[in-house]
């Protein structure tokens, strides 16, 4: 029995198993493997904890995302408001300066018209005067012709104003 080797190998694994039980490494590698898995739990945990995170984070952003798409939108909205206010106030004005242009345009021709009026009336009694003192001045002689002149021109004078 000393000389098998089954035997010696038996007592070498019987020593291994009492130094590997008297130097408690049962122990050391169960304390080992629970603290591995202590830390894959919190790793797990801490990428739970991460994901977690990175989902608010995305739900805030598309919040902030849909609001700022929503005050483009109103932005937006306004200006083309206020453009079509524009335009309809700029037509307005628009046609308020073409009618109050044509409006002085029409005075001034009236103006134009009366002047022109006036004027015609005054060459025609310019005319008029001096026909009349041409005729009289050859037909009346004297101090009658004088009176007649004058009285003539006075009612005239008269009459045009």
């Amino acid at each position: 029995m000393l000389q098998d080797a089954s035997f010696w190998a038996l007592v070498a694994l019987v020593i291994f198993l009492g130094l590997i039980t008297y130097l408690k490494v049962p122990a050391m590698v169960g304390r080992s493997l629970d603290a591995r898995a202590d830390k894959i739990r919190s790793e797990l945990d801490e990428a739970r904890r991460l994901r977690e995170e990175a989902q608010e984070l995305l739900a805030e952003y598309q919040r902030r995302r849909k609001a700022a798409e929503a005050e483009a939108e109103e932005i937006v909205a306004a200006a083309r408001h206020e453009a079509e206010v524009f335009a309809v106030e700029s037509a307005r004005r628009t046609e308020e300066l073409v009618a109050r242009r044509t409006a002085l345009a029409e005075q001034k021709i009236a103006q134009a018209e009366a002047q022109a009026l006036a004027d015609v009336r005054a060459a025609a009694v310019d005319l008029a005067i001096a026909a009349s003192e041409r005729i009289i001045g050859e037909k009346v002689t004297g101090a009658t012709a004088d009176e007649l002149i004058g009285k003539s021109i006075a009612e005239i004078k008269s009459r045009l104003q």
